[in-house]
C-alpha cells in the first residue's frame, strides 16, 4: 500500500492551471455530474458550453465542484484535485475576450457552445497517491499557443 499525500492549494492550483478536463458536480433536482473541457483564468475555472445545458440553465447561482485527476495504471499512482465554488454566467465580452486571449476553453463535443461560465473557487483541494513524481509527469498537459 501507498500512502496518500494531501496536495498543498498552489500545488493544486499549478495542477488546476495544467489541466484540460474534469467533471462539474451541482444539483438539479438531484446530483449531477458532467464532464467539461475548461481553462484557467487567474484563480477562476471558465468553462463553455451550450446555452441549454443543464449545468448552464442550473448551474449558475449555485455551489459546484469541479474535479481533475491524472491516473497512471502501469505505475499504480495519481493524483485528484477538487475546486468547490460559485458558478456564475459570463455575460460581459470583453470578459469572454480577455479569457479567450489567454487560452480558449475549447469544448471537444459537437454543437453550438456560447455559454460561458465561471467557477470561483473558495476551497481546493488534492490527493496525490505513489512516489516517483516529477513536474514531467505530474502534469501531463503542457498548454501551448
Amino acid at each position: 500500500m501507498t500512502n496518500v499525500e494531501h496536495l498543498s492549494a498552489e500545488a493544486c492550483q499549478t495542477l488546476l492551471a495544467a489541466g484540460l478536463v474534469g467533471r462539474v458536480a451541482f444539483w438539479a433536482d438531484g446530483p449531477h455530474v458532467v464532464p467539461v473541457n475548461f481553462a484557467v483564468s487567474g484563480s477562476d475555472l471558465v468553462l463553455r458550453t451550450s446555452e441549454d445545458s443543464l449545468l448552464a440553465t442550473r448551474g449558475p447561482g449555485t455551489q459546484v465542484a469541479l474535479e481533475i485527476d491524472h491516473i497512471d495504471y502501469q505505475g499504480h499512482r495519481g493524483w485528484s484535485v477538487v475546486a468547490v465554488g460559485p458558478c456564475a454566467v459570463i455575460e460581459d465580452p470583453a470578459v469572454i475576450d480577455a479569457i479567450c486571449a489567454d487560452w480558449e476553453p475549447r469544448p471537444w463535443a459537437d454543437g453550438d457552445r456560447e455559454a460561458f461560465l465561471v467557477i470561483a473557487p473558495e476551497a481546493v483541494s488534492g490527493r496525490r497517491v505513489g512516489g516517483g513524481w516529477t513536474h514531467a509527469n505530474e502534469v501531463p498537459v503542457r498548454r501551448r499557443r
